[in-house]
């Protein structure tokens, strides 16, 4: 009985000592991590956006949409707006969530986007993350494009043998385009917002 308690008395305290040690050990990087997920995400605004010369992180547009939130990241340059950039996500990837970036410019088109997170087969659905295919973004009207694949009647290339990886992109984009059009006077309203009696002015 004695054996029993003593052994009892050793696995607590040894349980109790690895949480202590996995609590530390989450507090010490758990800012880091932050930091560093928040450079990353601040890299992918910029390389969606159109050229532009203030902090897009400090001008924002909040709207909702049916029930979920989007934050718009608004560029300026010479004192007029420039474009914005969203985070959207798509549930239906081959691995799961498929996080993506999408720019776009004062013209109505699709900047850019950038992938940023996503779970797909190494050298298949992986390959969303490769220029080849996000290149395929670029340039496109986001009001007359058919936001689908070329394999269901779309205009985008999907990656051959990766087509529900495909679709997880282009439906992410097309969800953004669709936001993003329905508050695009809002958005462009956050850009003369914050530049002030600027606004409007060429410098």
């Amino acid at each position: 009985m004695k054996e029993t308690i003593k052994l009892i008395a050793v696995l607590t305290i040894i349980c109790l000592g690895a949480g202590m040690l996995l609590a530390v050990v989450n507090s010490v990087t758990a800012d880091p991590i932050r930091r560093a997920e928040r450079a990353e995400k601040m890299a992918a605004i910029s390389r969606v956006l159109p050229p532009h010369d203030n902090s897009p992180d400090e001008s924002v547009c909040r709207v909702v949409d049916q029930q979920v939130p989007w934050t718009f990241y608004v560029a300026t340059a010479a004192g007029q707006y420039a474009g914005a950039a969203v985070e959207t996500v798509s549930e239906k990837g081959y691995g799961g969530a498929v996080s993506v970036m999408v720019g776009f410019n004062k013209g109505g088109e699709v900047q850019a986007v950038e992938i940023l997170k996503q779970k797909e087969t190494p050298g298949l659905g992986a390959k969303i993350t490769e220029q080849f295919f996000k290149q395929g973004f670029s340039g496109r009207s986001i009001r007359t494009t058919n936001w689908a694949v070329r394999k269901d009647g779309g205009d985008i290339d999907h990656i051959t043998a990766a087509t529900i990886s495909s679709r997880a992109v282009v439906e992410a984009v097309a969800q953004a385009c669709r936001v993003y059009l329905l508050n695009e006077i809002e958005v462009a309203r956050t850009a003369a917002q914050n530049l002030g009696p600027q606004a409007g002015k060429k410098q």
